[in-house]
C-alpha cells in the first residue's frame, strides 16, 4: 500500500494520501518521477493530505514539496514527523 507521495527524490516531505496513518507504522512513500518506493519510519499521526517529514529538517531549511520550495522551517522537524 501507498501511504504517501513525492515527486522528486530531492523533497523534504511527502503527502500523505491514506487516512489512518499512525505514529509507529512504516510507510511506504511512491516517488513519482522515478516510479519507485521508500520507506521511512511514522513518528506522528498525520492526517490524509498533511506531509510527512523524508528526513531531519532544521531551522531555516527550505521545505521542498514536488521538486518546488514551500517555505523554510521554523522550529526541528524529526524525520517521519507531521
Amino acid at each position: 500500500m501507498i501511504h504517501c507521495v513525492l515527486h522528486d527524490p530531492q523533497d523534504s516531505v511527502a503527502v500523505v494520501v491514506v487516512e489512518g496513518v499512525k505514529a509507529g507504522m512504516t510507510l511506504t512513500g511512491l516517488i513519482l518521477d522515478e516510479d519507485r518506493t521508500l520507506s521511512l519510519p511514522c513518528t506522528q499521526d498525520i492526517p490524509l493530505g498533511h506531509k510527512v517529514a523524508l528526513r531531519d529538517l532544521a531551522v531555516g531549511d527550505t521545505v521542498i514539496k514536488y521538486g518546488v520550495d514551500i517555505g523554510k522551517v521554523i522550529q526541528p522537524i524529526a524525520r517521519g514527523a507531521h
